[in-house]
């Protein structure tokens, strides 16, 4: 703990008076211009692989990168979506997943989750991605968490599309939907191309689109 108040104090000192006039303008108000989902997992930092300043991403954090599908008992991050397309309006959605996840690999690894069910539970918002994937070969079990975690950010854009917002917001053209893998170990990013309907360099195809706009528009 000493670290991380350590870190916060050299913020206060050095880092924030720098930025003084950026964090004045944020006091009121916010405007980011894409919502990032992402894992937990305290080896990716939306803000810091995409080298982002405060204010441009509004970011929804949990276990897996997971967007349940739209029901009855919105949750939090349904309405953290809701609040994201509606209010803030970003133009941008991305549903970024990473290699080595330990969500995606107790998922694909059908590691017993007895003692601790809340995780289970939540998982289970994975099932579709889980059976995709298991009706797959896979030449090892690393291939087959690579591929779960592939598997997930598509299912995870499936049912990101049942909320009302974002289905108001893809048919009047005015919002793009992006699905991401992140490399821990070399930095790279792929990009889900949904018209080849394929993972592809982001670096080398940067106008890659989950949902193509011609498909809403």
């Amino acid at each position: 703990m000493k670290d991380i108040i350590d870190g916060f104090l050299k913020f206060q000192r050095s880092v924030f008076p720098e930025r003084a006039g950026l964090f004045k303008r944020l006091a009121n108000q916010q405007s980011p211009r894409a919502l990032f989902i992402s894992c937990s997992d305290s080896r990716l930092v939306p803000e810091l692989v995409t080298q982002r300043e405060p204010g441009d991403l509004f970011v929804i954090r949990n276990a897996g990168n997971i967007v349940p599908s739209y029901g009855p008992e919105p949750g939090g991050v349904t309405a953290s979506v809701e609040y994201a397309v509606s209010a803030l309006r970003v133009s941008d959605i991305v549903i970024c997943g990473h290699s080595d996840c330990g969500a995606m690999t107790a998922i694909a690894g059908c590691h017993c989750m007895d003692n601790m069910p809340a995780v289970g539970h939540w998982l289970r918002y994975a099932d579709s991605a889980r059976i995709v994937n298991e009706a797959k070969q896979h030449r090892s079990a690393h291939e087959k968490v690579h591929s779960m975690v592939r598997e997930n950010v598509i299912a995870q854009l499936a049912n990101i599309q049942t909320h009302p917002s974002v289905r108001l917001a893809l048919e009047e053209g005015r919002i793009a939907l992006h699905g991401w893998v992140y490399d821990i170990e070399s930095g790279d990013i792929t990009a889900y191309d949904g018209l080849r309907r394929e993972f592809v360099s982001l670096a080398e195809n940067p106008g890659t689109r989950a949902v193509p706009q011609s498909a809403h528009v």
